[in-house]
């Protein structure tokens, strides 16, 4: 569910950038209010799993998402933009606590040395929401809309009724599920002292949250108008919008298939593998043109496939009773998704689209960094 509304802002953005006639960088302000959350809300997450424990988390984290999905309904019917990025930022914070919630949970669930297999595997039906949201979007949003630009910011109603219905489902089948409570064990562990940004491999790690989660979500975000451009594709944004599903899908196999390769070679190796063959498909996109350029970026989403779960997972390794802190401040880092885009749409505005990939180019050159030197487990020496 929540790679499922992550990616419906792909189809936001060309749809009311189209609706509100907004530039590039007013556009990206989607993302920003979206991963914007993440920073204001990560941290007070953290403190509130850690007093109620991961399921309850994840139930009030739903509840909080499905009434930003019913905020659409008013923004719609005001033909209000700020309206609509409120309604953003709440269901964003929704996510927000769900995140914190489930990706320690799922990581303690089991052998530490596997966690970052584990967590992959849970992660790629993540990327199955957001493989099927294109489409979705493509028809319940661009395709109803047409060319009745004046009205069809109503075309968002429908699709985020259904959503705020389906999360309350899912919050109402949490509540009653018997889950194992990992937390009382956790805080029963015989533990280190201090706080979790003693580990320097968990602060390297936040940074490696937050130019993956900004690349990968600039890359979505721009991937509509990319494909509209007359050299690239020149497809109509709901042809466009359908493509999307190659970038996602790609994301979902291969987080499949890493979760098998990760039970035998080290995470990290496999994280600077991917990293830097994103950053080759990059440069293949920004040096050529037509299909080539075109499938380049899109196969980008294999080489992600891997790259959340595996820097979150690398980062909280051996943070035992501050693992709900460490998981917080990764959460926190998550706002490299409202950064990183806002940038990249400033660049698309001045130099274009395809010049303005070589921002996500350094974001990945860092991760492979990450994956080779800086996810090695180190704590500094002072105590807090």
């Amino acid at each position: 569910m929540w790679g499922f509304i992550t990616c419906l802002n792909d189809i936001l953005i060309p749809h009311l950038k189209a609706v509100f006639d907004l530039s590039y960088t007013q556009a990206m302000l989607i993302q920003f209010c979206f991963f914007g959350a993440y920073f204001l809300v990560s941290l007070p997450a953290g403190k509130l799993v850690k007093s109620v424990g991961y399921q309850k988390g994840i139930v009030i984290g739903l509840i909080i998402a499905a009434c930003g999905c019913l905020g659409f309904y008013p923004a719609a019917s005001m033909q209000s933009y700020p309206v609509f990025l409120f309604a953003l930022f709440v269901l964003a914070s929704g996510i927000t606590i769900l995140q914190v919630s489930a990706n320690p949970y799922v990581s303690i669930l089991g052998k530490p040395e596997t966690a970052s297999s584990r967590l992959t595997m849970t992660q790629a039906f993540n990327s199955l929401g957001t493989t099927v949201a294109p489409f979705f979007g493509a028809y319940l949003i661009l395709e109803q809309a047409g060319h009745e630009v004046a009205n069809s910011a109503e075309s968002v109603q429908t699709p985020y009724l259904l959503l705020a219905a389906m999360l309350l489902v899912l919050a109402a089948i949490f509540a009653y599920l018997k889950l194992p409570n990992m937390h009382e064990e956790e805080e029963q562990e015989e533990q280190v002292q201090g706080s979790a940004w003693q580990h320097k491999h968990l602060v390297l790690g936040a940074v490696g949250i937050f130019v993956y989660v900004g690349a990968e979500v600039s890359i979505g975000s721009f991937l509509v108008n990319f494909l509209g451009e007359e050299n690239i594709a020149g497809l109509e944004e709901a042809n466009a919008a359908k493509y999307i599903a190659y970038y996602w899908g790609g994301a979902m196999v291969g987080r499949f298939i890493g979760a098998g390769v990760m039970q035998k070679i080290a995470a990290g190796k496999v994280l600077a593998f991917n990293a830097v063959a994103a950053m080759a498909l990059l440069l293949v996109t920004m040096m050529t043109e037509g299909h080539i350029a075109m499938w380049s970026i899109l196969l980008v989403g294999l080489c992600n496939s891997i790259m959340f779960p595996t820097i979150f997972s690398l980062a909280i390794t051996g943070l035992g009773r501050h693992t709900s802190q460490g998981s917080g401040i990764l959460c926190l880092a998550i706002v490299g998704g409202a950064i990183v885009p806002l940038f990249q749409g400033m660049l698309a505005d001045s130099i274009g689209i395809q010049a303005s990939f070589i921002l996500p180019v350094f974001c990945y050159a860092y991760i492979a960094y990450y994956g080779l030197v800086g996810s090695k487990p180190q704590v500094n020496s002072t105590t807090a």
